[in-house]
């Protein structure tokens, strides 16, 4: 949603210096790219805040693929409610599930969180379930790719199941994004298109086989989490809570004109 919208926003700015000079559409172009970047570390660092006062003092947080400033070019939107609680002084330690079969919780979520002295313990996706019924959870904490008008979230395959288990554990499971990915021109989750993937992704490591010769793999690359499991969104404007119907509607509508254009022209269909 926000990649598409920063894209699109780069191809406006070229579009209509069309006919100005190389030298000076590149940088008009540099400097829109800085302009995004530095917008998207304000609205992460008061995420963060708005986010580090929901988990307690000491916390293990789980985490799930990665929502930190390698997603997000800055300082993170899962990662960044960690960083901020971290901050804050408060004690809080990460388990980061592995997210097969990219691994984005292992290779990059662990590496974000080892540069900044958070300490982190990464398991398999399969064993988050386990952890929570032995008490080693306070809080599930995700990104979101999309959102939809009524809470419904996207986000990296696996995270549906997540949101399941912390209810069924009675821990509370936040997702944190700005609000340029809430698209309220979706109604319900189911609306939102999921990719399905290669499923060579599945069946191997590095180009190494694991499995037989020709056996079929289903690999979607989202799911969807019902807004029934999320405990609260948190997002630059403040913690919204159910329901999403009304909460994402009153945010929206104290938006400022410039800050409500924005987000509609992130919010638009492609």
């Amino acid at each position: 949603m926000n990649l598409r919208w920063a894209v699109e926003r780069m191809q406006a700015l070229a579009g209509s210096l069309s006919h100005s000079p190389p030298a000076e559409i590149a940088d008009a172009l540099r400097r829109e790219s800085i302009s995004i970047l530095e917008e998207d570390v304000r609205s992460n660092r008061l995420m963060g805040e708005h986010g580090a006062r929901l988990l307690p003092d000491p916390a293990v947080v789980l985490t799930h693929c990665n929502a930190g400033a390698l997603a997000t070019g800055g300082y993170g939107t899962a990662l960044g409610v960690i960083r901020a609680t971290a901050s804050a002084g408060k004690r809080i330690r990460v388990m980061a599930d592995e997210t097969r079969p990219w691994l984005q919780g292992l290779r990059l979520t662990s590496f974000e969180l080892m540069e900044d002295g958070i300490p982190v313990m990464v398991i398999a996706d399969s064993a988050a379930g386990h952890v929570m019924r032995k008490g080693r959870i306070d809080a599930v904490v995700t990104g979101a790719d999309r959102i939809a008008a009524n809470g419904d979230a996207a986000n990296k395959i696996g995270t549906y199941q997540l949101a399941v288990l912390a209810g069924a554990n009675g821990i509370p499971f936040y997702v944190a994004a700005p609000l340029s990915t809430i698209d309220r021109t979706v109604s319900h989750g189911d609306s939102i298109p999921v990719e399905e993937r290669p499923p060579s992704e599945i069946t191997t490591i590095a180009g190494k086989h694991l499995g037989p010769e020709g056996v079929q793999a289903f690999n979607p690359a989202f799911d969807i989490t019902s807004a029934e499991y999320i405990t609260a969104i948190i997002t630059e404007k403040g913690v919204l809570r159910p329901p999403y119907e009304d909460s994402i509607a009153e945010v929206f509508s104290h938006l400022t004109l410039l800050e409500r254009q924005v987000a509609q022209e992130r919010s638009a269909p492609a």
